[in-house]
């Protein structure tokens, strides 16, 4: 028998939403048998979240490329006089007060693994005191039973919540109302508009007319009346769109850079025939994005792609972020339990408060005035794009810090 293109994508979704997954020390079915056996009542859009999940977990999903946080150093102080654990980490995201300037970037929702998923990882933001993003909302819009996978506020009662939608549904799918009562519904504080252009360019069911695109996004930035982030999902943002973001009325832009999950490999792995593979590593790499965009925007920015340490992540900030977001690194644990998550993230932030000690930073505030130099290929890139670089590594002249250190 003779099967549509789409019909085999049904199967490759099967075969990536029904196998065993096997991490570190532990071992844990994602399908029961019993979700095999009943595979034929779930909707398309859940069997592809479920093989999304699977082959994130399973396969090699990164960039080959490197985000450009390994370019950046940060000047090393050798007398940090101050107690590392007096270092104040603490800041404000959508008006809600967190213990660290760190985000839980949008990974699922609307299947059945991604409900223990998300509240998991929901329950470790509240308990670390840190932003969680929910996945696209688009499964539940489709099949309303797939709801329950993103309500997390029964164990998040007070941490800043994302929801998260793609700006191409946004174009002729959904109008306001029902975004706004989705947004409702999980008690989100704002939400994600994310640009997935990559990822539909080379997925089989993807939507590849994004005409009329800026005009809905600047339509939702104005009418949601909750604020809007507008998020790349692995290729970057460039300065160009940072400023169309910004005009279009977004409240701060997740940069999403080039560096870390490719969501074009994602899909070569459940249609080796696509594009996938070519586009694995297109984009802008995360500390080119993240600079291009803070120098031509004045929009709060969330850096996200690759971060994959507390050290990327006070990079990120002294580059001129005002959070960091980060997901596969926390993906593995939250298959698990809440308190591997736990684990995961408190060790993040640990790092966090090791690097500002040795740069001799007591605050978020603190590290962001630190000098920071920028080499390899994203200093050429930067220069390429006419952005100078000494405002970072010259941030206080010689006689301001001999002004300033007196005692």
């Amino acid at each position: 028998m003779l099967l549509s293109k789409i019909d085999y994508i049904r199967l490759i979704n099967l075969k990536y939403s029904c196998v065993f997954t096997r991490h570190r020390n532990y071992t844990q079915s994602i399908c029961t048998i019993s979700d095999i056996m009943t595979t034929d009542k779930k909707s398309d859009i859940e069997i592809r979240k479920e093989s999304h999940i699977k082959v994130c977990l399973e396969e090699d999903v990164e960039s080959e490329v490197s985000s450009g946080l390994d370019d950046v150093t940060l000047v090393h102080h050798a007398i940090p006089d101050m107690d590392r654990d007096d270092i104040d980490l603490s800041c404000k995201f959508l008006g809600k007060d967190m213990n660290a300037p760190l985000i839980v970037e949008a990974i699922t929702g609307g299947a059945k693994i991604a409900k223990k998923i998300n509240q998991n990882l929901a329950r470790a933001c509240e308990e670390v005191g840190i932003a969680f993003g929910c996945g696209s909302v688009r499964a539940a819009l489709v099949d309303e039973k797939l709801w329950d996978t993103y309500k997390v506020r029964d164990v998040a009662p007070t941490i800043p919540i994302l929801s998260n939608i793609g700006l191409v549904q946004l174009i002729d799918e959904y109008d306001i109302r029902p975004i706004k009562d989705s947004c409702k519904d999980i008690g989100a504080d704002g939400i994600a508009i994310h640009l997935n252009a990559v990822q539909e360019a080379v997925q089989p069911e993807g939507n590849i007319n994004w005409k009329g695109s800026f005009e809905r996004l600047k339509y939702f930035c104005q009418n949601l009346g909750i604020p809007v982030v507008v998020k790349e999902t692995g290729a970057g943002i460039s300065r160009e769109t940072a400023i169309m973001a910004e005009r279009a009325g977004a409240a701060m832009i997740d940069i999403g850079g080039l560096g870390g999950t490719s969501f074009s490999m994602v899909e070569h792995y459940r249609d080796k025939s696509g594009q996938g593979a070519l586009f694995r590593n297109w984009g802008l790499p995360t500390a080119c994005s993240l600079v291009e965009c803070r120098q031509a925007v004045n929009t709060d920015i969330i850096a996200s792609g690759g971060i994959r340490s507390g050290i990327d992540v006070i990079k990120a900030i002294a580059l001129g972020a005002n959070h960091a977001g980060m997901a596969l690194p926390v993906l593995k644990a939250a298959t698990n339990s809440h308190n591997d998550v736990v684990s995961v993230l408190t060790g993040i932030i640990d790092e966090m408060r090791s690097c500002m000690f040795l740069c001799g930073a007591g605050s978020i505030s603190e590290i962001s005035k630190k000098d920071i130099v920028v080499l390899g290929k994203t200093r050429y890139w930067l220069m390429a794009r006419g952005i100078r670089l000494d405002n970072l590594s010259n941030r206080e002249s010689i006689d301001a810090l001999r002004e300033k250190i007196r005692f």
